[in-house]
């Protein structure tokens, strides 16, 4: 398992598709939807933690595609569900790489997206908890999503269509864990369920997405 996603790791790199792309598309977003909104500080205050979250999960989409799809398609993965690893494993090796090169470089980076949207100094250590603790839900349902279109030309779109209403508790429970902080309000429920649908993710997803695997490779 650790020797799958080492070569992952290196895939994403080397295709350019997952840290650098990400990143760079994640304080994009960051920078342009204040330029489109306007001077208004407090405007821009009060729609920073959900701008800082729909930008974090555009980026996890970009590479979502070339999960299963890659391997699929030059015999790799009909390989890998003959071996000894289960393909509950390759899918968890397949979430790790995917949150390795896009999740913790855009939480690392969330400070800066911070300072962009004019984010108050309390508001900063909720940022980089709720992505660290979040994103890595976006990219198990991203890989159900991946999962299902793995055999399909083009299924870039169809695959976007797929993982947006799954990873929609996701995206409010972070982005409230973040308003209720810069607001001065308690956010620890807000947290906890964040928390919660990522661990819920783990607990479903791997045996989904090997299912869905198996049953395309038939």
């Amino acid at each position: 398992m650790t020797a799958l996603l080492i070569r992952d790791l290196k895939l994403a790199v080397r295709s350019g598709g997952g840290f650098g792309f990400a990143l760079a598309f994640f304080i994009a977003v960051a920078l342009i939807v204040p330029l489109g909104v306007g001077p208004d500080t407090e405007t821009i205050r009060e729609i920073a933690s959900g701008i800082v979250w729909v930008a974090a999960f555009l980026s996890s989409l970009l590479s979502l595609d070339r999960m299963f799809s890659i391997d699929f398609e030059d015999g790799s993965l009909e390989a890998l569900a003959v071996s000894p690893l289960p393909l509950e494993l390759v899918v968890v090796a397949k979430i790790g790489a995917h949150w390795l090169t896009t999740g913790l470089p855009i939480a690392a980076t969330a400070p800066l997206a911070g300072l962009l949207l004019n984010l108050p100094a309390d508001g900063y250590i909720w940022v980089v908890a709720s992505l660290l603790v979040g994103t890595p839900a976006m990219s198990a349902l991203g890989a159900f999503g991946a999962s299902l279109t793995a055999g399909m030309k083009r299924g870039g779109l169809l695959l976007s269509i797929l993982v947006v209403p799954l990873c929609v508790p996701t995206l409010i429970f972070g982005a409230k864990s973040i308003a209720l902080s810069i607001a001065g309000l308690p956010n620890l429920t807000a947290f906890l369920l964040l928390a919660a649908t990522t661990l819920l993710s783990f607990a479903l997803v791997p045996f989904a997405a090997a299912r869905a695997l198996a049953d395309g490779l038939r």
